[in-house]
């Protein structure tokens, strides 16, 4: 299809899905727009997945949620892959392992490539999982031959490939395909892509596979200018990526954050007897939220290096958004236990701390429920902050 002149990424999108609707070339859901368009022959050019060469060596593959994919994720599974499906909007992680029943039939594998399936046979993988993915498999709204691409807008795409390049689990070799209907590859213009934008390696269709042989750099990892305050917020491991980065030195200044707070005010915590107002459930980032105290609304954290003061983890949750009602200190035991107002705001917190270091030492982070309830039970060594109630509850 022919483009105006003179288009932005959002003219393309547009164009794109009122073709789409006013060709009829898509299925469910319907109408396309701000999607990527489950287009009519989906399943015909997920076909052409299997031949490639890089799907044949591959053992790890990431495939993205989108309805036109399922059949990509089924040829995943069926060829005994591990398959890996990013959590919706990354609200609760960067991607699930896909794990069907132990003598699944291909039947029972096309359902475990569905959104449903996906939501009842998947596993986190946490940042400490080491995982190595071989191939990526990513949806588009356009693309061109060069291999340029255009999402939906929202820019999750880019973002779960540059949080796994700064997890190590791909490298600039690993191939990217997308697959799309026939109508959607067109001609981009290059003065459109940024230095977030992913490019593809391989684009398949109904009718062909294209090879883009595209040589621009893909994303080196997260460029945190480019990420609001607001993002931050939505994306619990985003922050732990964060804090990791930044233990490393590097510059993590937000798009929207004064270069100036960096490491002082917006990532430490107050000087001691500073009230801070109570933190609010319904705010982008707040890992609090209402009822009553119990295992289930309770966070182990094990694992603390032996020489850990509690304000260093203290000062952690601060900077990932996880600040609890109240916090046990089991120093001795090499551990502690984060008291929060619901169940929600407790596995909320979990996700959040996924991954979390201190020092050399990867920390253990799971509901209280799976400890034993014994252990539920302490003092805190050292006086809390102001937010962090002193009180000790046996639970």
């Amino acid at each position: 299809m022919e483009l105006r002149t003179g288009v932005s990424k959002q003219d393309i999108r547009e164009q794109i899905w009122d073709y789409m609707e006013s060709q009829n070339l898509a299925d469910f859901p319907r109408p396309v727009h701000h999607r990527i368009p489950n287009f009519k022959g989906a399943s015909r050019a997920a076909e052409r997945f299997p031949r490639l060469q890089a799907f044949t060596t591959a053992r790890t593959v990431k495939v993205n949620p989108d309805a036109p994919q399922t059949n990509a994720r089924f040829f995943v599974l069926d060829s005994k892959k591990t398959l890996l499906v990013p959590t919706p909007r990354l609200r609760t992680g960067l991607f699930n392992k896909i794990t069907p029943p132990p003598g699944a039939t291909k039947d029972i594998l096309r359902k475990c490539a569905t959104s449903q399936g996906v939501r009842n046979y998947s596993t986190p993988v946490g940042l400490d999982s080491r995982v190595l993915v071989d191939l990526v498999v990513v949806g588009s709204v356009a693309v061109s031959e060069k291999g340029w691409r255009i999402g939906k807008g929202e820019g999750y795409a880019d973002l779960e490939y540059a949080m796994m390049v700064s997890m190590g689990a791909v490298s600039q070799g690993t191939p990217v395909v997308t697959i799309v209907h026939d109508c959607q590859v067109i001609n981009i213009p290059e003065a459109l892509l940024e230095d977030h934008d992913l490019t593809v390696d391989y684009i398949l269709t109904p009718t062909r596979v294209i090879a883009t042989g595209c040589e621009r750099p893909k994303p080196t990892g997260i460029l945190w200018s480019k990420i609001s305050c607001e993002v931050m917020g939505k994306i619990p491991i985003l922050r732990s990526l964060r804090y990791r980065e930044r233990q490393a030195g590097k510059d993590v200044t937000l798009q929207d954050e004064p270069r100036h707070l960096l490491g002082t005010s917006s990532l430490q915590p107050p000087p001691l007897g500073t009230v801070r107002r109570p933190w609010d459930p319904h705010q982008p980032g707040s890992c609090s939220g209402q009822g009553e105290d119990g295992p289930a609304n309770t966070v182990y954290v094990g694992n603390l290096p032996r020489d850990t003061r509690v304000s260093e983890l203290k000062r952690a949750l601060r900077e990932l958004g996880a600040v609890p009602q109240r916090l046990t200190w089991q120093g001795p035991q090499r551990r502690a236990f984060l008291h929060y107002q619901a169940p929600a705001s407790a596995q909320q917190a979990v996700s959040c701390l996924q991954g979390l270091r201190l020092g050399a030492a990867t920390l253990k982070v799971a509901l209280a429920r799976q400890q034993r309830a014994g252990d539920v039970t302490g003092g805190c060594s050292e006086e809390p902050y102001p937010d962090f109630c002193s009180a000790v509850s046996d639970l």
